[in-house]
């Protein structure tokens, strides 16, 4: 029913996404909630799959032929109607089953997706199952001969409000300074998970884009384009706010805007969390990924935690955190994961955090994350290449004779003032750079000097 060509254009590296017109369509949610079932059969999995799905039109009805495709395989599934993507992860958690978020994330309205789990919010990509599930899709799999599963549904906002508050002290912070708070959600699930966090904390909230609406109509609900916090950027000054907050179409990454208007680089984030939660259990393990400023392992190692390096990818995020027992991990593309929240990412949890500490100092938000930011980044550029493999090579021949190179995650090379990583797209035939430096200008030199490699 479904060729290998159409499968591998929408099966990614971490998660399924495709457009609605003709890949991610409700016959092949069933399909998929069938091979999903047999694979969680074949792991010896929980025979129940919750369900959560974002505000896109096309959510409700792929979310339902999914549970259909499961329930016709004999498993029950548990819907939890509107949900930001941790919300489904606290979900799997706190029930211990397997789970699909119906989401695109920060893609247009013509896109849908799903991303699948299993129990205990585990991660499922190519390497831990999406792979097989993809076999199992494309030869067919046999309806199960049993009776179907049932289906019921299981409203979880409150138990995931008050999971999250339980995380950190919010007797402390309602205790400390009232702070004034600008949301932009982007018309995105934090419209529906933030007025019920923030109605429990000291703060006045200036809400922006709450209105649930899956087209998108102020701006594309991805935080990471700087275009995108224009209009956030702007109210913040305006209402002389303390902080500003953006989050993406499924709430699973959030971005800091200070009370100057400026943007949060990810990886200060990172340092501020991983410095608090070191409070918490000292001399404990620190995931950052490699394109995060190096400024994050200095400050963990600096303050006696350990600090490990990792690929970029929440998948090889997560299964290092297992392996290391880490109590955080942080992306810059703005994933922060939580050891107490089932190694899952919340883009909520770390906006606490952040509100816990600015609440609890006298200092504003740009002084407070002063000592966190100690070197000059380009952010990450996308260059659209012919051969994403021969234009590595070409990068790594040209830098090999003088600099030292590792290539955990594409190519980083090392000088003695700078630092760049240039990696390909799992996706598109894309090259993505991220240069730091000591100084700007630096910075700038690097850069276009690879650049000009690249292109």
């Amino acid at each position: 029913m479904f060729s290998a060509e159409q499968l591998d254009a929408i099966i990614k590296a971490y998660d399924i996404r495709g457009l609605v017109d003709g890949q991610v369509t409700p016959d092949f949610a069933f399909a998929l909630g069938c091979a999903f079932a047999k694979f969680l059969e074949e792991e010896r999995e929980p025979s129940t799959v919750v369900i959560g799905e974002d505000m896109r039109p096309s959510s409700p009805l792929l979310a339902t032929a999914f549970a259909d495709g499961v329930t016709s395989m004999g498993f029950d599934v548990i819907r939890i109607g509107l949900a930001s993507t941790d919300m489904l992860y606290f979900a799997a958690g706190k029930l211990n089953v397997p789970g699909a978020m119906f989401t695109a994330s920060h893609n247009p309205a013509e896109y849908n997706g799903i991303k699948l789990c299993k129990s205990g919010a585990r991660p499922i990509g190519k390497e831990s199952g999406l792979v097989r599930i993809r076999d199992l899709i494309l030869h067919g799999v046999p309806i199960a001969m049993r009776n179907p599963g049932r289906s019921k549904e299981q409203p979880m906002l409150e138990d995931y409000v008050e999971f999250l508050l339980s995380l950190f002290d919010a007797e402390k912070t309602s205790s400390a300074r009232r702070l004034k708070v600008v949301i932009d959600a982007g018309n995105g699930m934090a419209g529906h998970t933030a007025p019920a966090v923030m109605e429990k904390l000291n703060v006045d909230v200036t809400p922006m884009y709450f209105e649930l609406d899956g087209t998108f109509p102020h701006h594309e609900a991805n935080p990471l384009d700087q275009a995108n916090i224009i209009d956030l950027q702007k109210k913040v000054r305006k209402v002389k706010a303390d902080i500003g907050l953006a989050f993406d179409g499924d709430a699973d990454r959030c971005f800091l805007v200070d009370e100057n208007g400026d943007p949060v680089d990810p990886s200060t984030l990172t340092a501020l969390i991983a410095l608090r939660e070191l409070k918490r259990k000292p001399g404990s393990t620190i995931i950052y990924n490699l394109i995060s400023s190096k400024a994050v392992p200095e400050i963990v190692e600096e303050n006696g935690g350990k600090a490990v390096r990792s690929r970029v990818g929440h998948s090889y995020i997560k299964k290092l955190m297992a392996d290391t027992g880490a109590i955080f991990g942080g992306e810059h593309s703005g994933h922060f994961y939580f050891g107490n929240f089932w190694r899952a990412d919340s883009g909520m949890l770390a906006a606490l955090f952040a509100l816990s500490e600015l609440a609890a100092s006298d200092l504003p938000l740009s002084k407070l994350l002063a000592p966190y930011s100690r070197y000059f980044s380009s952010g990450e550029i996308n260059t659209r290449v012919e051969n994403t493999a021969d234009s590595l090579e070409f990068i790594k021949a040209s830098f090999e004779q003088d600099y030292p190179i590792d290539d955990l995650d594409g190519y980083t090379i090392t000088g003695p003032d700078w630092w760049f990583n240039v990696r390909g797209s799992n996706t598109e035939p894309l090259l993505r750079l991220n240069v730091e430096a000591h100084s700007v200008d630096q910075m700038k030199r690097v850069r276009d000097q690879v650049l000009a490699l690249i292109r």
